[in-house]
């Protein structure tokens, strides 16, 4: 055991009224997310992370635990100390508390986290203790880390399943004992935001040394409630909320470091209060704490999830371009998202697709603008979701737009090992709908063959190009052909999710670029030749 010298001697300050202390635990509990275990360097990187976000105490560990939690809490003391609160978490068993104020030696702003169960669940079947026993021991355990520090923290475990009077009474002792916080424990995250505010509200009324700690928070999500529980608490009188970044930890985790800061930010109307947290940084450390412990935020994770400031809606999208606070209550850049994000899918209008395009560096006129929103709908339906670079392909399709003499309206196509590549193509010419089969070497060039046996047209392929749009599975692709007619060689261009299709409008493309050039007397008529075509399979 420690010789009882004090880790720091500064006497831990009492936060103003309107300022909510921000208790991180995210390098304890959560850490103690299945598949987050972190490595020494991993968290001291989160550690540093931490302190440029501006929280005010880091709980860095749980020392007895293992010798890699007793690194961590020495490392982050030893490099942190002075610049945020470092904390370590102990049982009310001297050895516990002894092994954190090892940890915490020579830290100038050391807190030992104490915690004892007081539910009558578990103080049956976990403890198997008494309440004057437990009480005991809370008193013990709270004295024996005060003659480390001056900065106490205590832990009623299972606080929301406590009674209240039992409660109360534990509270009261250790703060006369010495705690500086005391901190109410939603454990299994059982409460609800009214019965865990009158919890807050009866400790205030019948605790009466209740003014000489902070009281704290430390609330759990397996009911989804862990921040309602948290600002309900604060708005009763809490002013320490415990929480982790993206909301990691046990089971369903803990209270979400960025949705309890920006809740008190967004609402400063109603809970009049403040934090020190930068919350420009919320994002890059969201970012940080997700790569480094492998745990996902999922796309629609309030403030910092892919969608969080996301908007495919035409309506949404409308409102936010003209005036951002119409569906953003919220800056993205106060969080360190770089900007509003306008999704183009199978719900966006004109005018969100009007601004991507301008944001591409495109002017178009009202109706390639209308063009390319029409035809991105037609993508939006086949894939989730449609990217820049499907974008600008449906531009380049735009911008060589000729009038359709010749429409694709649908084909089918039969191909396999040893079978004969067969193609039905269904196109149409004003209210003509016409319709026609032909073989080929493969797939397209059976739709190839079909087309001109519809089309009445002859050209060689020349060029057939197939590229890959953006990228993954559902990536579009996009054909780019030219095609001799008769001495002409004209340029085709297609893109679908479908490569054959792609094909198939890259030729027909091209078809109708030969007859409004013939037409306008520009170009030589397709007419049929005999010449060896390049047949694509």
């Amino acid at each position: 055991m420690p010789a009882k010298k004090k880790a720091g001697r500064a006497k831990s300050a009492r936060p103003p009224k309107n300022r909510v202390v921000i208790f991180d635990t995210t390098l304890r509990d959560g850490e103690q997310s299945p598949g987050a275990s972190l490595n020494h360097k991993e968290k001291m990187e989160i550690a540093a992370a931490l302190v440029r976000l501006g929280v005010d105490v880091i709980e860095a560990g749980f020392p007895i635990t293992s010798n890699d939690d007793f690194e961590a809490v020495r490392a982050v003391a030893r490099d942190f100390s002075g610049e945020v609160t470092v904390c370590g978490l102990a049982r009310c068993a001297p050895k516990d508390i002894d092994r954190a104020a090892e940890a915490l030696a020579g830290c100038r702003t050391p807190r030992i986290h104490v915690f004892l169960a007081t539910s009558k669940i578990h103080m049956k079947h976990k403890l198997g203790k008494a309440k004057s026993e437990i009480l005991r021991l809370a008193v013990k355990g709270v004295e024996r880390a005060k003659t480390f520090c001056d900065d106490v923290e205590f832990s009623p475990e299972d606080a929301s399943r406590t009674e209240d009077a039992f409660l109360a009474e534990v509270v009261e002792a250790t703060i006369a004992a010495g705690a500086t916080t005391v901190n109410i424990p939603d454990t299994v995250g059982y409460a609800v935001p009214a019965q865990f505010a009158s919890q807050i509200r009866y400790l205030k009324k019948h605790v009466p040394n209740i003014d000489d700690a902070v009281i704290s928070v430390h609330c759990h999500n397996d009911l989804g409630l862990a921040v309602a529980n948290s600002l309900a608490a604060v708005a009763e009188g809490a002013r320490q909320v415990e929480c982790t970044v993206n909301g990691l930890g046990e089971r369903a985790g803990n209270c979400s470091i960025e949705e309890a800061v920006m809740a008190l930010r967004t609402r400063r109307d109603f809970y009049r209060l403040k934090t020190g947290v930068n919350t420009r940084r919320i994002y890059p450390t969201s970012r940080l704490v997700a790569t480094l412990t492998g745990i996902s935020v999922q796309r629609n994770k309030a403030i910092v999830g892919e969608n969080a400031f996301a908007h495919e809606a035409g309506i949404h999208q409308h409102g936010v371009l003209k005036a951002r606070a119409t569906y953003e209550i919220m800056a993205p850049e106060t969080v360190g998202v770089p900007s509003t994000k306008i999704v183009i899918g199978k719900h966006s209008g004109r005018h969100g697709v009007e601004s991507r395009l301008k944001s591409l560096g495109y002017h178009l006129s009202k109706a390639d603008v209308q063009r390319v929103t029409e035809r991105v709908k037609q993508i939006a339906d086949r894939k989730k979701l449609v990217y820049d670079a499907d974008i600008e392909a449906v531009v380049r399709e735009a911008i060589e737009h000729v009038p359709e003499t010749f429409h694709l309206q649908g084909f089918h196509v039969t191909s396999g090992t040893r079978l004969t590549p067969t193609a039905t193509v269904r196109i149409t010419k004003g209210d003509e709908v016409l319709e026609d089969a032909a073989c080929g070497d493969g797939p397209v060039n059976a739709v190839y063959n079909a087309i001109q046996r519809l089309t009445g047209t002859h050209g060689v392929l020349r060029e057939y190009h197939i590229d890959s749009v953006a990228g993954g599975s559902e990536a579009m692709g996009e054909v780019a052909v030219t095609v001799d007619f008769h001495g002409t060689e004209i340029p085709g261009r297609g893109t679908s999710t479908d490569i054959i299709e792609a094909s198939a409008l890259a030729y027909l493309a091209a078809v109708n670029r030969a007859v409004g050039l013939a037409e306008a007397g520009k170009g030589a008529k397709p007419a049929r030749k005999k010449a060896k075509p390049k047949r694509p399979r």
